[in-house]
């Protein structure tokens, strides 16, 4: 624990299993991280978490340029056993934007609770290449100062129609609409408990926006025919694309998500 005005212990995310006392050895990335970013020497306080064993206080042992070894000492926090409903469950559909934006829309969604990342391919999307590895670091670090104890996934671009081919029938997906007349969002996540209408698995949803253009009227037909699709509108001004969807992503959390009252909160334990 760090004393009142002391610097907190930084957050690393790791892949490697995490027990008490077991020492955890990792490579030159994250050695060049501790030794010559943060300047850390053996005995500091290191926090680790890998999605899956909680968070641990651990200690520095051993930082070269090539390797670092560092050994679990207590944990702080459990992870959450996932809800039976999938009611964790939150995905973000997207058609893939310009760098500059992509990435912010990465990293504050990150620290919205997304789990998933879908970037779809739409007729109208303009960005022609999705770095998945600098989006997945992007993911991580956001996760890391948030204090989150998971990492969201990302996946693989694909096409808009393969993608709602695929989807479960039982999950909701928010289609963000830009215009027309359709129920706000806070009116659909004040629906019912957990989100969308009877039939439709508790919280366990999804975010769809559009690219730069919108989508085409072909594309918004598909999407209205599905049952689980339901078109959203968030207010009377035309939001960019990153905009709309962390607009949707804080109205769900707060209404119907883990901000909400039923929401399953775990809040990072006090660091004095």
């Amino acid at each position: 624990m760090t004393g009142r005005g002391a610097r907190p212990a930084p957050r690393l995310y790791v892949t490697e299993r995490l027990l008490a006392d077991e020492p955890v050895e990792l490579g030159a990335e994250i050695a060049h991280r501790l030794h010559h970013v943060l300047r850390l020497a053996p005995g500091a306080a290191v926090v680790l978490f890998n999605g899956a064993d909680g968070a641990w206080r651990a200690r520095l042992d051993a930082v070269d340029k090539r390797r670092c070894r560092l050994t679990p000492i207590a944990q702080l926090a459990v992870r959450p056993v996932p809800a039976p409903d999938g009611g964790d469950a939150l995905a973000l559909l997207f058609a893939p934007l310009k760098r500059q934006p992509l990435d912010w829309l990465v990293e504050k969604a990150t620290e919205l609770g997304v789990t998933e990342f879908k970037p779809v391919v739409t007729a109208r999307t303009i960005a022609e290449r999705v770095r998945i590895d600098r989006l997945e670091t992007i993911a991580v670090q956001a996760a890391e100062q948030c204090e989150r104890l998971t990492v969201p996934r990302v996946h693989l671009p694909a096409p808009l129609g393969r993608v709602l081919d695929g989807w479960p029938a039982d999950r909701r997906i928010w289609l963000c609409a830009e215009r027309g007349a359709v129920r706000p969002i806070a009116a659909a996540a004040r629906a019912a408990p957990g989100l969308g209408a009877p039939g439709l698995g508790a919280a366990a949803a999804a975010v769809l926006v559009g690219p730069e253009g919108g989508f085409t009227d072909a594309e918004l037909d598909l999407l209205k025919r599905l049952p689980f699709v339901e078109p959203v509108g968030l207010g009377p001004r035309v939001l960019r694309a990153e905009t709309a969807a962390i607009a949707a992503l804080a109205c769900r959390q707060a209404l119907a998500g883990d901000w909400s009252p039923a929401g399953r909160e775990h809040r990072p334990p006090d660091r004095a």
